[in-house]
């Protein structure tokens, strides 16, 4: 068994199968190789957030977290292993996460990491490409000319990260919205940057004005609705930014007493906290005006970038019309896909598409045809996802609106989604006992 790329996608599948007895060839060109927006040399580097959103089940993404805690995921229990104060997220520590996976893949005997650039689809059956956003062209040429069209390319942003010591922790207040989080830590998991009005106008023009990194003529720049660049949305109207990543709705300034105009919310980077990144200011401003602009913002006067925002493009299939409902090429059985190459957004959708291949792959290598799970459960969801709008395909974080509807008494909003999410981890474990002789609940393997 082959993967190409040792990102979310490539390990988890990787470790799922090594679980099940599966020897593995993992192909990761780190660190002989990096794409622009990788800087260290550990497996499953984060490089856009250390974010790996909603822990609620009352959302999307909780309940898929959920579902992989259950079915064994190693990157959930990773996460989990290294979490940070995140209010009612699941945050990381990236360093720690990464060191965390490339450990378990590193001592895992039947999983042989071997690195160099990957150009083509290897020739072995079967294989999983896991190659995620950064695909590089070579592969990326290779892939089009096997799925009978060319590969689709937009792009992604990343926020800047800025060091705490150089915070004005007297212009700022810690707080989550509507006070958030499980433990004080969580409550307070948020560094808000207050702005008035005019502060909030002078800043948004300042975006606007910005000199910013273009496109090259060849590349045609499409984003993803749930990660714009900060100036895309600024351009859409002045109070867009207000009812986006800046809305101050949940929030009062212990200072005033007041809700601010608009807010900047820093998020801590690692388990110290002692960087923060700039949460939905991911950016294509040049980088000597992202240090002047965002230093206007109160707090930020002197602040000390770790890293400034970037732009990377992003390649993936047009899943609907190349794959079938078990991750599989059409033109070419035994070759897989997973991860953001299929057009499922997120950490953790990618991460949940590798869990899905490996199980489906190690299926078909038992001599069973693969049951896709539920389409009420999260997985099953972004199954529906990759299977919809074939002439119009767009990635997508996973959402109630992949799985099937609530068709039980008439419930308002966030008592239906509880209602959802209960009948999705009922039929999971009825899915996982069908599959495996009973569901794997409260804890993941380490190898």
């Amino acid at each position: 068994m082959t993967i190409v790329g040792a990102g979310l996608a490539g390990c988890e599948a990787a470790l799922q199968l090594a679980k099940r007895g599966k020897r593995v060839v993992l192909l990761e060109q780190k660190p002989e190789k990096r794409t622009p927006a990788q800087i260290g040399d550990d497996l499953c580097e984060l490089v856009c957030s250390n974010s790996f959103r909603g822990a609620s089940l009352m959302n999307a993404v909780g309940l898929l977290k959920e579902e992989m805690r259950r079915l064994g995921s190693f990157v959930i229990g990773a996460a989990d292993a290294t979490r940070v104060p995140a209010g009612g997220a699941l945050a990381v520590d990236r360093e720690r996460f990464a060191s965390h996976m490339s450990d378990l893949v590193r001592k895992n005997e039947l999983i042989e990491l071997v690195v160099g650039e990957v150009a083509a689809v290897p020739d072995s059956r079967p294989v999983l490409v896991a190659t995620g956003p950064l695909t590089g062209d070579a592969l990326a040429n290779d892939i089009a000319q096997r799925v009978g069209a060319e590969s689709l390319y937009y792009y992604d942003a990343i926020a800047p990260i800025v060091t705490a010591d150089s915070i004005d922790w007297q212009k700022v207040f810690k707080a989550s919205r509507w006070d958030k989080g499980e433990t004080e830590d969580d409550k307070k998991a948020y560094v808000n940057c207050p702005l008035t009005e005019a502060a909030y106008k002078d800043l948004v023009r300042d975006i606007r004005a910005a000199r910013k990194i273009e496109a090259r003529e060849f590349e045609d720049a499409k984003y993803f609705e749930g990660c714009l660049p900060i100036e895309a949305m600024a351009e859409r109207g002045e109070r867009t930014l207000a009812f986006g990543p800046m809305k101050p709705v949940g929030l009062v300034n212990p200072q005033t007493g007041r809700r601010p105009h608009a807010v900047v919310q820093l998020r801590t980077e690692d388990e110290a906290a002692t960087a923060y990144n700039l949460v939905g200011f991911q950016t294509r401003m040049a980088w000597d005006d992202q240090k002047r602009v965002f230093r206007k913002i109160p707090g930020l006067e002197d602040a000390e970038f770790q890293r400034f925002g970037a732009v990377h493009r992003n390649t993936f299939i047009n899943a609907p019309k190349v794959l079938d409902p078990s991750m599989q090429l059409l033109a070419e059985p035994g070759v897989y896909f997973a991860g953001q190459i299929t057009g499922t957004e997120g950490y953790v959708e990618s991460a949940a598409g590798g869990l899905l291949a490996a199980l489906f792959i190690s299926d078909r290598l038992e001599g069973r045809e693969p049951v896709p799970p539920p389409a009420t459960t999260a997985h099953g969801g972004l199954i529906t996802q990759m299977a919809r709008n074939p002439d119009a395909y767009q990635p997508s974080n996973i959402t109630f609106s992949h799985i099937t509807p609530w068709d039980g008494p008439r419930l308002k909003k966030r008592a239906k989604y509880e209602a959802m999410s209960r009948r999705a981890l009922a039929d999971l474990d009825v899915w996982m006992s069908a599959r495996d002789g009973g569901p794997a609940v409260g804890g993941y393997a380490t190898g």
